[in-house]
């Protein structure tokens, strides 16, 4: 299901090894985000894009990719999606399209985002360059990510220590789960940035390019190792979490019988001396002092029985 952002087109030239916006025809970078129909159907006519890959690059489920059309190259890749409040926690991934002509980029998006951001887009010298630091731009905002995600945790984890409910746990739940479709991403990523390094030649990548490639793709793996770590303690720490809640409810029902039992001694015995009978000490003119006195002696006997057994 595409995205309900609306429809828009950036077109981008290099000039000074600058990326500059522009409004004529003549750019060399496009950036379709959420293209509608009829944008669609330009694409697929005008530049010969599979429409089956266009709908995949909108397609927050689609795998990574890399194929080779006569006109164009492929690229299917996925990056993290912008995170907002309503998502309680939960970090999605998205998908990204990059259709590399000799002559032109074509990006295809399912929501604006900033692109060419960072020192990486300080200087650019070629289209080929622009691939491959957009690329380099997803796995550093994987680590940014990554980074929010175990801050977010640790924090959760030190609130689970007096929670007596399940809403730590459940954030706890998302993060894991965010954590899994990161790991799963970043992993497709890292097959396609090798099948890339495998086909430098025949896209046409400079010896600059592979360099930056390769850095790619040992800064990837280690995004991935980093995932799977933090993976892994969350799930080992979530069943520890859990004991704890249930513990501090456990313990909450224990000092709300102790209340519950301390109550009913005296009561018991305001309860006898209620019934319309009989009773000793009833024309005593100390006898409700001397009830209270019961109670209360009464009262620090259990107390020191249940310190007697460590209860």
């Amino acid at each position: 299901m595409f995205s309900e952002e609306t429809a828009m087109l950036k077109k981008y030239i290099i000039s000074n090894k600058k990326l500059v916006e522009v409004n004529g025809e003549n750019a060399q970078v496009y950036v379709y985000t959420n293209p509608d129909a009829q944008e669609q159907r330009f694409l697929v006519d005008q530049y010969q894009i599979d429409e089956h890959t266009l709908a995949s690059a909108l397609d927050p489920d689609e795998l990574p990719r890399l194929e080779f059309e006569p006109e164009h190259i492929v690229m299917i890749y996925k990056r993290p999606k912008n995170y907002s409040g309503k998502d309680q926690l939960e970090f999605k991934v998205a998908s990204v399209g990059m259709f590399l002509f000799e002559q032109k980029l074509v990006i295809v998006l399912a929501e604006d985002i900033p692109l060419f951001v960072g020192k990486r887009f300080q200087s650019v010298s070629s289209i080929k360059e622009i691939f491959l630091k957009l690329v380099y731009n997803s796995i550093s905002h994987y680590v940014e990510h990554l980074r929010i995600i175990h801050m977010i945790s640790e924090e959760i984890e030190d609130k689970t220590t007096e929670a007596m409910d399940n809403t730590y746990l459940q954030n706890l739940f998302s993060l894991e789960k965010s954590l899994v479709y990161y790991a799963e991403a970043i992993t497709s990523n890292g097959f396609v940035f090798e099948k890339m390094r495998n086909l430098s030649a025949r896209i046409g990548f400079e010896e600059k390019d592979e360099e930056m490639l390769d850095d790619m793709i040992v800064e990837n793996m280690q995004c991935k190792t980093q995932a799977d770590i933090y993976s892994n303690i969350l799930a080992q720490l979530l069943g520890a979490r859990a004991s704890i809640v249930s513990n501090n409810l456990n313990l909450l029902i224990k000092k709300l019988n102790v209340i519950t039992i301390w109550m009913m001694v005296p009561t018991l015995v305001v309860s006898v001396y209620g019934m319309n009978v009989a009773l000793p000490l009833a024309d005593h003119p100390d006898a409700f002092w001397m009830l209270m006195g019961v109670c209360l002696i009464l009262v620090w006997l259990v107390m020191m029985f249940w310190r007697h057994k460590n209860w």
